[in-house]
């Protein structure tokens, strides 16, 4: 018989950046164009890996906001406890849902959109399982295709903010579907992060890049074509964003690395979650009244 040191190695599936041929990384300008496209293909390859990764600790109907764990169930920034059923809310950069077949399941009327076919794909899937579904729409959210003011509330938890080339476009686009009264809640990467390498060990906590270089993070393959970015705006730029598109900044939360949370998510760790701020959670309402 044979012995268990004689069967065949079966070796790991190549990384997201492998099977895209990423060869490179730099600082360099790149288009709204050009940015999309990276980030479709991107997500599309990575989607079945990320949610071997992080599928776990987002849930399949669980509402988690960041790397840190805070949840909507506890933390209400939407809305106070029992103001959910009945609302139209849109999921802007849902990924696979979880979000949104969380408040489906509060009884909120939810549409999710997300810029990947691939995400989309685990959000149907994950609809059927859980029983919860979700009206799911392909969009860029630079431009999303609702009519306006047809949502009480519109959120992204970690969604398309930090990886579209016109940020502000999407404050626009948010604050155009949303009726009067409305609010809108976005997380994204803190802004300090930028200056510090995406490191989760002890090298992630040296600041060694320019906090005011808004130059695009990319990685693109042998032939220059980008195969993923990330965009940095600072703090200011963020709150002239909301405040340009016409709405009010109610709140800045930036959460805390909870003692009990010992997983590490990528560029967040407990090391780094207790000397900088990971998170920033950015609440904006839209004046008028709700009707």
């Amino acid at each position: 018989m044979q012995e268990p040191t004689d069967l065949p190695l079966i070796p790991d599936p190549p990384s997201t950046t492998a099977r895209l041929g990423t060869s490179g990384v730099a600082r360099r300008a790149l288009g709204a164009q050009d940015s999309a496209r990276a980030s479709r293909l991107w997500w599309d390859a990575d989607a079945d890996d990320y949610h071997r990764e992080h599928g776990e600790f987002l849930g399949e109907a669980d509402f988690v906001w960041c790397p840190e764990g805070l949840r909507e169930a506890d933390a209400h920034l939407l809305g106070a406890p029992g103001t959910l059923a009945g609302r139209r809310i849109l999921e802007i950069g849902a990924g696979s849902a979880p979000c949104a077949r969380w408040l489906t399941g509060a009884g909120a009327h939810v549409v999710a959109s997300d810029l990947s076919g691939g995400m989309l794909r685990h959000a149907r899937d994950a609809a059927a399982r859980t029983g919860l579904p979700v009206p799911l729409v392909q969009a860029d959210a630079q431009r999303l295709p609702f009519a306006d003011a047809s949502f009480d509330l519109a959120f992204s938890a970690f969604g398309a903010v930090p990886f579209v080339a016109d940020s502000a476009a999407v404050m626009r686009e948010a604050a155009r579907v949303l009726r009067p009264g409305g609010r809108w809640v976005f997380a994204t990467t803190h802004p300090i992060r930028w200056s510090f390498p995406d490191d989760p060990g002890p090298d992630g906590l040296i600041a060694s890049m320019p906090y005011f270089d808004r130059t695009p993070y990319v990685e693109f393959d042998d032939a220059g074509a980008a195969t993923y970015v990330e965009h940095h705006r600072t703090l200011g730029d963020r709150v002239r964003e909301i405040v340009g598109a016409g709405l009010a900044l109610i709140d800045v939360i930036e959460p805390e690395w909870p003692p009990s949370l010992t997983q590490a998510w990528g560029q967040w760790s407990p090391l780094r979650g207790a000397v900088i701020p990971g998170t920033t959670i950015f609440i904006c309402s839209k004046p008028g009244q709700a009707g």
